[in-house]
């Protein structure tokens, strides 16, 4: 599967990967920008160009007949995001119970435009004791750029703002969600 990846992403669809590709063992994948249905298609061929084990989340009735098992074969964790739970303690006992697990996640938490961040990952990195990694999907000029390790500090909003950085000029799928 490693091989025919790498195929589709440089050869046939043209992607390039820069930064440095060899994630930590456990971390927060943040990959931006969120706009199309097809970014988990792309996601899915560069999480295998890269060789690397990266999970996601997803509500627990994703994890049902028929698609349950598919997701699961795909790195996905059931999550109950009813009133109830608390997400962001949820994921980071995962953190706590492996001795890898990288987690992808969008930060918009939509694929529509969206003015601010949702919070979420930001929490779950910083009370797993884990880093951040950014990550693009640019298809501007066909790339994904990864980020050097980033640990929150006790200032989001100087932290979000710096993370945000990262991800300035990069266009989406779709370009006005960008």
């Amino acid at each position: 599967m490693h091989r025919l990846a790498k195929f589709i992403l440089f050869k046939i669809l043209k992607w390039k990967i820069l930064g440095d590709s060899k994630l930590p063992k456990k971390c927060v994948l943040i990959v931006a920008p969120h706009t199309h249905w097809q970014d988990l298609i792309y996601a899915i061929i560069i999480r295998e160009a890269l060789n690397q084990e990266i999970n996601f989340i997803g509500k627990k009735e994703l994890f049902k007949f028929p698609f349950g098992f598919f997701f699961k074969m795909m790195g996905g964790k059931p999550v109950d995001r009813g009133s109830n739970s608390n997400t962001v303690e949820i994921v980071s006992e995962m953190f706590k119970n492996t001795n890898q697990f990288r987690l992808g996640i969008s930060p918009e938490g939509t694929r529509k435009k969206v003015e601010k961040w949702k919070t979420g990952f930001y929490y779950i990195s910083k009370i797993a004791g884990v880093p951040i990694i950014s990550a693009t999907l640019n298809f501007k000029d066909k790339s994904t750029r990864i980020s050097k390790p980033f640990y929150p500090t006790n200032n989001i909003e100087e932290d979000f703002m710096k993370l945000k950085l990262f991800f300035r000029g990069i266009k989406g799928k779709v370009e006005e969600f960008s």
